[in-house]
């Protein structure tokens, strides 16, 4: 093993340990969040770290598939976070 492959394997631990604390931290402010805004705020980072999750499984395997599975989660993330926000906002979703 090459010393720029090693490298790579190390930073790619931290980075998933690193991303997995943070995806902790947003559950805990899901739960534990003072208002609603704080709630929808944590889950849409919860949304940004399973893409990053994603992102680094697929660097880490070497396979393509796992760009374009993080791409449709992040369209669904955005439409639901906005989805979410309206009807907290207005009472419904669509008008």
């Amino acid at each position: 093993m090459t010393f720029a492959t090693e490298l790579m394997n190390y930073a790619l631990m931290g980075a998933f340990v690193i991303v997995g604390l943070c995806q902790l931290m947003s559950m805990v402010r899901v739960v534990i969040g003072p208002n609603t805004g704080d709630r929808i705020l944590a889950l849409d980072t919860m949304v940004v770290n399973a893409i990053g999750l994603i992102v680094l499984m697929g660097l880490s395997q070497g396979t393509r598939i796992y760009f374009e599975a993080s791409l449709i989660i992040a369209m669904l993330g955005f439409v639901s976070t906005v989805s979410y926000a309206r009807f907290v906002l207005r009472g419904d979703i669509i008008e």
